[in-house]
């Protein structure tokens, strides 16, 4: 039997979602916010990693924006 290695999903402290995406901290926070005008469904959500730390899953932030992308070239 094989053994797979597996790779925990790398992830991403608040800095470097706002260096990855090119908006604000209080941008980011108002599109996870329902009550927001730039509340947006599809921005992904934050892990908590503990009481004061809360990290992105990097694929995920990278899928949205790719899908921005796309949606831009329809």
């Amino acid at each position: 039997m094989q053994h797979q290695e597996l790779q925990s999903p790398v992830m991403l402290r608040l800095k470097h979602v706002v260096i990855r995406t090119g908006l604000s901290r209080s941008t980011i926070y108002n599109m996870l916010d329902e009550k927001s005008s730039s509340y947006d469904p599809d921005f992904p959500r934050q892990v908590i990693m503990s009481k004061a730390a809360v990290a992105w899953v990097e694929h995920e932030i990278d899928a949205w924006i790719n899908n921005r992308i796309q949606k831009r070239n329809a």
